[in-house]
């Protein structure tokens, strides 16, 4: 009586095994994000009531900075679409020790992102046809801003610019949009301007 419990059990446990061998394996779907649509690259002139002017993107909005110690030409430059923002800063300068110091104060918050930040790259911006100069940082990694730089006309004139987007930094998710706004970022350097 045991023989034949046992072969039962045998033949149960066999076709349970042919029958599921048959059937497809499955295995869990890599995570996907949502799909993103980007407006065609078109652009207009920006010239607010500051000693400066630009190119800006047509799909992006101008917002003074409405923070207690925002100075009269700090603007941010969003993009709602994407939750993202170029905060633009401008300062007159004044001295060459003033100078000297909106230089470094620029390098510093850069470079402040290094906790996180696995390289920063530094690009120069050298127009003197226009009088433009400055450096553009780079910033690789899930930091808080990717892209920050500064540009001036060396003598009178300092304009500083980082980008932010509203979300937790996760590189992976936002590179698609970061690089479609690091091209808006050249273009607005390219077309920058003293008045």
């Amino acid at each position: 009586m045991i023989r034949k419990h046992i072969a039962r059990l045998s033949i149960v446990g066999f076709a349970v095994l042919t029958l599921g061998a048959c059937t497809p394996q499955y295995s869990p779907k890599p995570r996907g994000y949502f799909r993103i649509e980007f407006p065609e690259k078109t652009y207009q002139p920006f010239a607010p009531d500051c000693p400066f002017a630009a190119r800006i993107p047509t799909y992006a909005t101008v917002e003074p900075d409405r923070s207690p110690d925002a100075e009269p030409c700090w603007m941010d430059i969003r993009f709602p679409q994407f939750n993202a923002r170029i905060h633009l800063s401008y300062m007159p300068v004044t001295s060459r020790n003033n100078f000297n110091e909106l230089v470094e104060d620029a390098r510093t918050f850069a470079f402040n992102h290094t906790v996180k930040a696995t390289a920063i790259d530094q690009q120069r911006i050298s127009r003197p046809d226009a009088g433009v100069y400055g450096l553009k940082y780079e910033i690789k990694g899930n930091t808080a801003s990717s892209v920050q730089f500064f540009v001036t006309d060396s003598t009178h004139r300092y304009l500083r610019g980082a980008l932010y987007f509203h979300e937790k930094p996760r590189l992976d998710s936002i590179q698609p949009v970061l690089d479609f706004i690091k091209a808006d970022i050249d273009t607005l350097i390219q077309s920058m301007r003293w008045k």
